[in-house]
């Protein structure tokens, strides 16, 4: 299962349980980052997920899966540039809120992730 978090990250795993408010079990659970055309995996194990912070849940084909033309790097490798892209993204939506609040009244409240 592919499990897409409200802070962006993005876990694979086998669901082991589950329950009626979306509280989750993955096991054998790795986080994928991606930037462009590559993309870097680290080891979770087993992984315990809130429901409130699910933000999508699906089922990955695994033979479509190696038909996808992204190249696996290190984690090392990719991580300081994804940590870039996280930086600038948070920029983006830290001016865009100011902007909101200045010129149309809008809150700055409920900017813990919850962009989705």
């Amino acid at each position: 299962m592919l499990v897409v978090l409200r802070d962006g990250r993005k876990l694979q795993g086998v669901l082991r349980s589950y329950d009626q408010f979306a509280n989750l079990v993955l096991e054998d659970t790795v986080e994928r980052i991606f930037c462009q055309d590559v993309f870097a995996e680290v080891w979770r194990g087993l992984f315990l997920i809130r429901g409130e912070n699910v933000v999508l849940l699906g089922e990955v084909d695994l033979d479509q899966e190696d038909d996808v033309p992204l190249r696996q790097v290190a984690w090392d490798e990719l991580e300081p540039y994804h940590s870039q892209e996280i930086l600038a993204k948070k920029k983006r939506e830290e001016s865009k809120a100011q902007v909101l609040y200045e010129q149309k009244g809008f809150c700055k409240e409920g900017g813990e992730g919850d962009g989705y």
